[in-house]
């Protein structure tokens, strides 16, 4: 498995500090986003479980995956839930070249725009990976660059469930914009991290933000 942080290195925030990693208040406001959907088999249910609690989210949505589930997309909109792109079929900046990571973004941005007449101006490197000058030509565009400061790492199938749930509640604080996925991949550990997450925010006089 290759590395990752859980919680966000602070000398990296401070090198790469034209992305967003967190976003600081004083209300307890907290940033849960899922990546890489929507995905029939798991999307669903995670704005189910999101209903329980009230709670809005930040979906950085594939392209292809907008596409293949139109109507799934609309009911994250009808919801209350807030859209950033992840490109069209989720490529890794370091290994790709400028003009066609650019493109990727764009060609993301076309299948929001004319389909579904959105604009959103947020944007996540799939894998956290892109070049400075893919991000720089990016940031001309207009678009915010959201990372992270808590992954949850439900991506990562050696890790156990609960370990995946102490990842979050360990890290959170005020501010924090959290990793999960709506992914196939990550259902196991997210199924059961997930509610409890919500529970655990909750109890804790967390209150649900979204991104724009």
């Amino acid at each position: 498995m290759s590395f990752y942080w859980v919680k966000t290195n602070t000398f990296i925030k401070r090198v790469f500090s034209k992305y967003c990693w967190d976003i600081p208040n004083n209300e307890k406001k907290i940033y849960l986003t899922f990546d890489d959907g929507p995905t029939p088999e798991i999307t669903d249910w995670v704005l189910s479980e999101l209903k329980k609690f009230d709670a809005k989210a930040t979906f950085f949505c594939i392209g292809k995956n907008i596409k293949a589930n139109s109507s799934l997309f609309e009911k994250l909109i009808t919801e209350g839930h807030s859209i950033g792109n992840h490109t069209m079929n989720h490529i890794n900046g370091w290994k790709s070249k400028t003009n066609d990571y650019i493109e990727n973004v764009k060609n993301c941005a076309t299948v929001l725009n004319e389909e579904k007449n959105l604009n959103p101006l947020i944007f996540r490197p799939p894998y956290g990976k892109i070049k400075k000058e893919q991000s720089k030509i990016l940031r001309n565009l207009g678009y915010k660059i959201v990372m992270w400061d808590v992954l949850s790492a439900d991506f990562d199938q050696s890790i156990t469930p609960e370990k995946c749930l102490e990842n979050v509640t360990k890290n959170v604080k005020s501010g924090s914009v959290i990793v999960f996925h709506d992914s196939v991949k990550a259902s196991q550990n997210l199924k059961f991290a997930l509610p409890k997450t919500l529970h655990f925010l909750k109890e804790n006089g967390f209150a649900f933000d979204i991104i724009h």
